[in-house]
């Protein structure tokens, strides 16, 4: 199978001329293949006009498939549009796989949540899902658990969408704009590889979780959890501590079968509360004794070199064909945020792909650790495409 990705951004002032420059530059890029699958993103400034949109990349594309959301930004074509208009159309031709799209509803219930317009067979989720959440009126996390139970080891990739103002969250299915809810697309034949970087650098040494309860650590290798936190963090270097002072996060590992742990086999999450009274510290997710966790930082130099490691690491997965094209989904709070330079994650990408890359910064980044698929912040995950 030949896959082909192209990907058109534009910023012009008029939405419609917007929309129709960047579907042209798709549809060039595919070089006269069919577009199997679109992925449309759209900067808060044009979805007083999203029908539309939506319209002009249906009829320029012909797409087998389409969804999108506003975005707070998009990514594309080595450049980042963090403000103002801009969009981003994500065309892919791989013409033996297949794609579902759906729209999903999540009401909360006494102690549940319900899922609603997935099918009731798994079996039809896909072999992989991108997933488009509107972070106001749907569950992501609630979707995610019900994937990682029902599918195990499936991946989904995707974010919330992240446009600012009245009724901007808007989320586009094949020829429809929806206001709530999620978009899914089911992917079956396409063998992609998904990418996350959380942007974190491990520090300090392994620790296991002796005694825990939900999200509240209370014991660390045999000691209270804050005196074994506060240890740790005497040990570091000055810089290190410096960074620690900025935000302390503790990495921990989902897959405990492998021999030892790098960067990415780490569920990064920031610690949130500490008790002096009880010697806990208290983590923004669920452990469980007999885990192993250990200390990260964030800045963005450990952002850099992380996404470039990541990707490096599944481009050398893909083999000597390398790479037709990703998808990228990039916390909000990267970009000019982060790091010192601008469109930092779309010339990461690019360099080390070598292949048309486009995206959207998310109001939060959905993608796979060790296996299971999480909600995640201040990270890039990545849906890298093979050639073949």
């Amino acid at each position: 199978m030949t896959i082909k990705v192209a990907v058109g951004l534009s910023s012009d002032l008029d939405a419609v001329a917007a929309v129709d420059d960047a579907a042209a530059e798709a549809r060039e890029g595919l070089d006269g293949a069919a577009c199997d699958l679109c992925l449309l993103f759209v900067a808060a400034p044009y979805l007083d006009y999203a029908e539309e949109v939506v319209a002009v990349a249906q009829d320029a594309l012909r797409p087998g498939a389409l969804i999108g959301c506003g975005a707070g930004g998009v990514v594309g074509a080595r450049r980042e549009i963090e403000e103002g208009p801009g969009v981003v159309v994500w065309a892919l031709s791989a013409p033996e796989a297949s794609f579902e799209v759906r729209h999903l509803t999540s009401q909360a219930l006494p102690g549940a949540i319900a899922l609603g317009g997935l099918p009731d067979d798994p079996g039809e989720y896909g072999d992989a899902m991108f997933v488009l959440a509107d972070p106001h009126t749907f569950s992501a996390e609630a979707l995610l658990a019900h994937l990682n139970e029902a599918r195990p080891g499936m991946p989904a990739l995707g974010g919330l969408a992240s446009a600012q103002g009245p009724d901007a969250s808007s989320l586009f299915l094949d020829g429809e704009v929806v206001s709530e809810g999620a978009v899914t697309c089911s992917v079956s034949g396409l063998p992609l590889v998904p990418c996350v970087s959380q942007g974190a650098t491990p520090v300090g040494p392994e620790m296991a979780v002796t005694e825990a309860e939900g999200n509240v650590i209370t014991g660390l290798a045999s000691k209270p959890a804050l005196e074994r936190l506060r240890e740790a963090i005497d040990a570091l270097t000055p810089r290190e501590r410096l960074l620690a002072g900025h935000g302390l996060l503790l990495g921990v590992v989902i897959d405990e079968n492998q021999p030892e742990y790098e960067r990415g086999d780490f569920l990064v999450r920031p610690i949130v509360g500490a008790d002096p009274d009880e010697g806990s510290i208290t983590v923004a997710e669920r452990v469980r004794v007999g885990q192993t966790v250990r200390l990260h930082v964030r800045d963005g130099v450990s952002a850099d070199v992380d996404l470039r490691e990541a990707l490096a690491a599944q481009t050398r997965a893909l083999g000597p064909d390398g790479a037709a094209g990703a998808l990228v989904f990039t916390c909000n709070g990267r970009g000019a945020h982060m790091f010192s330079m601008p469109d930092h994650d779309a010339n990461a990408v690019a360099d080390v792909l070598g292949a048309p890359a486009g995206g959207f910064f998310c109001a939060g980044e959905i993608g796979p650790v060790g296996g299971r698929n999480f909600l995640h912040g201040f990270t890039a995950t990545i849906a890298v495409l093979p050639r073949a």
